[in-house]
């Protein structure tokens, strides 16, 4: 099993992931893990449209284009 570590978490989301825990009745970790574990298991949006276009058809010859841009944080300042 793998181990990564979080540097930088602002002390609020600390402190509810903290409190989730608790109402949870687990460990912090043990929290962290679900959450993350549900996160990366929730199908891609796009992915499931397409799949559920193919029913119809019609939209087999559709490219479908290769993201290469880089997600970038707003600044709202």
């Amino acid at each position: 099993m793998s181990s990564i570590i979080v540097r930088g978490l602002d002390d609020a989301v600390k402190q509810q992931l903290a409190t989730r825990a608790k109402e949870h009745g687990r460990s912090m970790e043990a929290e962290v893990r679900d959450i993350l574990t549900r996160v990366a298991q929730r199908p891609h949006i796009g992915m499931a449209l397409l799949s559920a276009a193919q029913g119809f058809g019609g939209v087999e010859d559709l490219p479908i284009p290769a993201r290469e841009d880089v997600a970038q944080a707003v600044d709202f300042e």
